[in-house]
């Protein structure tokens, strides 16, 4: 945005690490979450109004385990009695008798296996409704913490996206968010169906047979101490993940939006270098990340396996000293498994939680991140301005250890032109920074009609200033909503005459579908100095008494240049107008010109008055000493 920093769009520079858009280094956390508990506790409370449904859920998940754990009991009878009309079939005394037997047989087994088919058919019916419902909560979820993270994203200063990498930032929205939702859909009714399955399953197993309860319940200990194991290394890991996805999206975006200047310097080969870096460094992260939380499974099922099999043996030896019923041996060791699945799915879904921690830690990050300064509580908001601005010793830095400007002291009347020239770096476009309080100055004040303009309303006092960049940006729409953005009420007339004051209308006209013609991808279908100009009648069609361009034409050529300065007088009659700009050529007429090197005023004056001072005006506009 700044001069006095790197553009956005600036290809990755060679040799360098990954760097950020602004050419800043790419930022994300790393290491275990600093807090765990606060991220759960923040993530349920974006569910906390849906209790009632969440109601219905546990009550689905119980009903369901139940199913699940009468189903597995049921099993016992039928085996019970199968082995015992078994024997009598085979001790009949006569093959009536035998047929009667097996016929009873049958029909209890038919009785059985349909008890279990309508138990089973009501357990699938409360999963369905189980995993409904729980979609349903967790997109709202993820719906609501989208609306907060965007909606805080509008109320941080513009500091923060300067010094923050724009792809990490889109990452917060996509992966993380991705993750938590994806913890919410499955691991919350997992985690709830383990723990009410475990406590069933060891009620009903102690139930059957005590004896062999204990021998599972021993191996216990072992599983969750693998698991607390495996879990304390994980969670590090997936954080590191998150932020290496973070760095990588950062890089294509910034890759994406640099692509020309890329090509235009013959960076590919660098450019895919780096990404390739960052790429490995992702893959490293993701494969220590996959490997550990993996570990979880194997190890949980291999125990589980060791249980199951000490289990099935000690239950043998009882049923062969008939102490423990064939049915009840069968049952118990379907429980043994079943005592360790929920332990090793709730495993297996850890990656998942680690994940969905390290990113909802991200998320929570950027919404705890200080918004602007708040209004004072007497800000003012008056019925209009005219236009009158003061600077009064203005001392400014970015950093509080790097000064930009120093002690700048100007004033500008409505109607009046006030240029700025310099070096790059020399702090013109921190002037306009400041005057609509994207930052806040250190020492001095600038003041508006009179009033400092810390004293306003902000959304007022930046209503009452238009702004032309030199980078352009134009929104998803049709050329006439583009234009209608400086001014939202603005009439389908007062769009075409902003347009003809810009000298845009013609080119409008001659557009496919004119200004109804759909802009995709920042106005891609148009040329660099088309959207510029679409960009000028945007703030022409702004009724603020106060105009800013910054390098306005710089892409233009000279003969829409011509126009658009026959536009600009009419623009800028009755409004105070600042104008930045490299060519000279565009600020002669200006009222007064400021000549700025290393944030002071060095000169000022108009046109004709510097050039008789002989200074460093005259050289930059004779060439004597270039521009830098």
């Amino acid at each position: 945005m700044a001069e006095e920093r790197t553009k956005n769009n600036a290809a990755p520079s060679a040799g360098k690490p990954a760097m950020g858009p602004g050419g800043r280094g790419m930022r994300g956390p790393g290491g275990k979450p600093k807090n765990t508990k606060e991220a759960v506790g923040r993530i349920f409370s974006y569910i906390r109004n849906d209790v009632p449904m969440l109601v219905i859920v546990l009550i689905c998940v119980l009903v369901n385990t139940a199913c699940s754990l009468a189903g597995s009991y049921l099993l016992r009878p039928i085996i019970n009695d199968l082995g015992t009309n078994a024997a009598e079939y085979l001790s009949a005394a006569t093959p009536a008798l035998a047929d009667e037997i097996f016929e009873q047989g049958i029909s209890s087994l038919l009785q059985g296996l349909l008890l279990m088919v309508c138990v089973y058919m009501f357990s699938v019916v409360c999963s369905y409704l189980q995993s409904r419902i729980m979609v349903t909560i967790s997109q709202r979820a993820i719906r609501n913490m989208r609306n907060d993270l965007f909606g805080k994203m509008q109320k941080l200063p513009i500091r923060y996206f300067d010094t923050n990498n724009h792809g990490d930032l889109m990452s917060r929205y996509t992966n993380d968010l991705d993750a938590v939702g994806e913890m919410l859909n499955n691991t919350i009714p997992q985690i709830i169906s383990a723990v009410i399955t475990l406590a069933g399953t060891l009620c009903l197993m102690f139930y059957t047979n005590w004896i062999l309860a204990l021998v599972t319940i021993i191996v216990v200990p072992l599983l969750s101490t693998a698991g607390a194991m495996i879990a304390k290394h994980s969670r590090s890991f997936y954080s590191e993940q998150q932020a290496a996805i973070g760095a990588v999206n950062g890089y294509v975006e910034e890759a994406v939006t640099g692509q020309k200047v890329i090509k235009v310097f013959c960076h590919e080969e660098t450019t895919v270098e780096e990404f390739n870096k960052l790429n490995e460094d992702l893959k490293n992260k993701q494969i220590r990340a996959a490997f550990v939380g993996g570990l979880m499974g194997p190890v949980m099922g291999n125990l589980s396996q060791v249980s199951y099999s000490i289990t099935a043996l000690i239950g043998g030896i009882l049923c062969a000293l008939g102490k423990f019923d064939i049915g009840g041996l069968t049952i118990f060791v379907n429980y043994s498994k079943q005592f360790s699945r929920p332990i090793n799915e709730v495993s297996m879904q850890m990656h998942t939680v680690f994940s969905a921690l390290a990113g909802a830690e991200r998320v929570f990050g950027m919404m705890d991140q200080e918004p602007e300064e708040p209004d004072a509580l007497n800000a003012v908001e008056p019925v209009a301005i005219t236009g009158n601005v003061v600077l009064k010793d203005v001392t400014f830095g970015y950093n509080p250890d790097k000064t930009i400007l120093k002690n700048i002291s100007l004033y500008a009347k409505p109607g009046q032109k006030i240029a700025f020239v310099g070096s790059t770096g020399a702090g013109k476009t921190t002037i306009t920074n400041l005057l609509n309080r994207f930052y806040d100055i250190q020492e001095g004040e600038i003041t508006v009609d009179g009033i400092n303009i810390r004293e306003y309303k902000r959304d007022f006092l930046r209503k009452n200033i238009a702004m032309v960049l030199q980078d352009t940006h134009l929104f998803t729409g049709t050329v006439r909503e583009n234009i209608r953005y400086g001014r939202l009420d603005a009439t389908d007339e007062e769009v075409e005459a902003a347009a003809k004051v810009a000298s845009a209308h013609s080119f409008i006209m001659r557009l496919e579908n004119g200004y109804d013609t759909m802009l995709e991808g920042d106005g891609a279908n148009l040329s660099q100095g088309q959207r510029q100009l679409l960009n000028i009648a945007r703030a022409a069609i702004s009724k603020a008494p106060i105009l800013v361009l910054d390098e306005a034409t710089s892409s233009v050529d000279t003969r829409t240049e011509r126009h658009i300065e026959h536009g600009m007088d009419r623009l800028m009659k009755n409004r105070t107008t600042f104008v930045i700009a490299h060519r000279l050529s565009t600020v002669r007429n200006a009222n007064a010109i400021m000549v700025l090197e290393q944030g002071e005023i060095m000169e000022r004056g108009t046109h004709e008055e510097l050039l008789a001072m002989g200074g460093r005006y005259y050289e930059l506009y004779t060439g004597v000493k270039e521009l830098d």
